[in-house]
């Protein structure tokens, strides 16, 4: 695709990032096909290859409108189109620099800006989320049924954390909606490792990963949360002798391991940002390389009954982090019984804020990636993400999961 960026940003990091991945498009068309927005509005502009033709003309100089605002808005950012694409076009990325622009130069109504406001303010700080998810259930009975069924009754109490202290050390991020969403995630986690030689730690003052408010086009109070948690970091990576910084939320982990590009253009933190982004490892990832001691760990201790699974893998995890059929490996050599879950690369609807900012969007592809994963007549379903799990919890009577979770049940503490 030929380009002829504008003066204002032509000349700039972001401006030759852009006009590199435009330049990388040669308007196939494939991407089409994988789009979930795509397929339910059958809008060329609801394409990625609708939606780069806007960001060119943006990005050239031409005018922005609503028009070019509504369609960014209504992408779900799970690159499904990136994992399609055969010329590599990094669009996730052009995505990102195309809103920030866009956000710059379009008003929004007074409404739409409170809510975002809310949610760039309240998501990423445990403390207020907390307090709000607590206000939330003690007025959770007189809620309309739609809001009632958002907030969960009781999260499943945490696990002991392991006290044993191994030579072998890894960093876990706690996240900012997961110790009060599902707080038992990290606890097994960390008591998986602890079973194969593996001391987790917390580092206390690292919280969300800059995801949330990066992605709500404030982007440099994301960077600010990402500079933040490498700050809490970096200490314990001089002086603990620490393996890796695993993510138990693949949202978090497909932003963790994109800051080293993130930053690159920040002197002060760019080599630091480039060391985490390479130490920055999916929970499923340090359970492969283990992957010897976790099935002799299984051969010990694995019950003779089989459980049958559906596995939705999100998006970040399969497109973003290209993580693909490697928890599948592991939850078969614990003995789950998988199903096969048809169009199993299509997005759940979730994609972070996306439930609560394009509802009737998030609610069809809901009710789709539901129809496909209890096809298979599951017990249980899993997943890999926090959002994705509260979002597929919201749709089905059938006990959701994250997997690790599950593991740990198995073979770590197995019901008597």
């Amino acid at each position: 695709m030929q380009t002829k960026l504008a003066d204002f940003i032509k000349n700039s990091p972001q401006g030759q990032e852009a006009d590199a991945i435009l330049r990388s498009c040669v308007h196939c068309g494939f991407c089409l096909a994988t789009c979930p927005t795509y397929q339910i509005l059958g809008d060329e502009l609801d394409s990625p290859r609708g939606r780069i033709y806007l960001m060119k003309q943006m990005l050239e100089g031409q005018s922005v409108t609503q028009k070019t605002q509504l369609h960014l808005d209504r992408c779900l950012t799970c690159r499904a189109c990136e994992t399609t694409c055969p010329s590599g076009v990094r669009y996730g990325a052009l995505v990102d620099i195309s809103r920030g622009i866009v956000e710059k130069q379009v008003k929004r109504d007074l409404g739409s800006e409170v809510l975002r406001y809310t949610l760039r303010k309240i998501l990423p700080n445990p403390l207020l989320f907390n307090t709000f998810f607590k206000v939330g259930q003690v007025v959770r009975p007189f809620l309309p049924q739609k809001l009632k069924r958002k907030i969960p009754v009781k999260p499943d109490p945490a696990s002991a954390w392991p006290a044993e202290r191994h030579a072998r050390k890894m960093l876990v991020l706690d996240g900012c909606v997961q110790p009060s969403l599902a707080p038992n995630i990290n606890a097994a986690t960390a008591r998986v490792l602890n079973s194969l030689g593996i001391t987790l730690i917390k580092a206390e003052n690292a919280g969300c990963c800059g995801a949330v408010t990066f992605h709500l086009n404030d982007q440099q109070d994301g960077l600010n949360y990402m500079r933040r948690n490498i700050d809490a970091w970096w200490p314990l990576l001089e002086q603990e002798g620490i393996e890796a910084i695993v993510m138990t939320a693949s949202g978090c982990g497909v932003t963790v391991k994109e800051y080293g590009h993130l930053l690159s253009h920040d002197p002060d933190y760019a080599e630091k940002a480039e060391n985490i982004s390479a130490l920055t490892k999916d929970i499923s990832e340090v359970l492969l390389v283990e992957i010897e001691s976790l099935q002799q760990l299984v051969q010990s201790r694995l019950e003779l009954n089989q459980s049958k699974l559906s596995f939705h893998s999100p998006c970040t995890l399969q497109h973003g982090m290209k993580i693909r059929g490697v928890v599948e490996k592991i939850l078969m050599l614990a003995g789950f019984d998988l199903t096969v879950v048809p169009n199993a690369h299509l997005c759940c609807g979730s994609a972070g804020t996306y439930s609560i900012l394009q509802p009737e969007l998030s609610q069809q592809l809901l009710k789709n990636k539901i129809i496909a994963l209890e096809s298979g007549k599951p017990d249980q379903v899993a997943t890999a993400n926090i959002g994705c799990l509260m979002h597929l919890k919201n749709g089905t009577l059938t006990p959701v999961k994250h997997w690790i979770e599950l593991l740990d049940e198995r073979i770590i503490r197995p019901k008597v």
